[in-house]
């Protein structure tokens, strides 16, 4: 049997938001895609975590707000291929509805995306050497998902805590948050804030 490598995990993040990235053997998956017109920033902080940009060949976004996935289309034409689950396709150019002439933001191109079935993204994750599952997890936002590694890592964008949800959206969140558990989920690397443990309980 062969042993499965080892999971990196490094933060490559600004302005107050985390943007991860993630390794397994030679496979590199950055989570989080960047605020736009910070592609100088970017790659810097990547110069200075020794991680080099050509070497991340897949992007995930946890959902298509600009400060998490502000960069895709930049970070596209420097060889990333984007992810997107089919909960997440008909949202995406919705992103354009935030953005203001200053902003500096490249459109992302439509045609060029990985889409997939949530229902297939182990096998897709798999295919780019990564263990482990996207979920979906609305409650921030309706196209908001999680990646669950394997070893119980969690990377789960703006998901909100439910000590912190409105009544409105309480629910939904802590369902999502519960789904994480029962999958295994066991440390969280969230968008903002520091990594956690995960209580067995969602309301914890």
């Amino acid at each position: 049997m062969i042993p499965t490598a080892r999971v990196s995990i490094v933060n490559v993040g600004y302005r107050s938001t985390n943007f991860w990235v993630v390794s397994q053997g030679t496979s590199r998956l950055m989570v989080d895609l960047g605020w736009p017109g910070t592609i100088g920033t970017m790659r810097t902080n990547l110069d200075r975590m020794d991680v080099p940009l050509s070497e991340i060949r897949h992007g995930l976004a946890t959902h298509y707000h600009l400060d998490h996935a502000g960069l895709a289309q930049d970070l596209k034409l420097r060889g990333m291929r984007l992810l997107v689950p089919d909960v997440q396709r008909e949202l995406l150019p919705r992103i354009v509805d935030h953005v203001k002439p200053t902003d500096g933001f490249s459109p992302i191109t439509t045609h060029d995306n990985v889409y997939f079935p949530l229902s297939q993204s182990r096998e897709v994750l798999a295919g780019i050497g990564i263990n482990g599952d996207i979920v979906h997890t609305p409650g921030h936002s309706d196209d908001s998902v999680s990646l669950l590694l394997d070893d119980g890592s969690v990377f789960t964008g703006d998901l909100t805590h439910p000590l912190l949800a409105t009544e409105d959206t309480l629910e939904t969140v802590t369902a999502s948050w519960q789904s994480l558990i029962d999958r295994g989920a066991t440390t969280v690397y969230p968008g903002h804030g520091a990594i956690r443990a995960l209580s067995r309980h969602p309301t914890e």
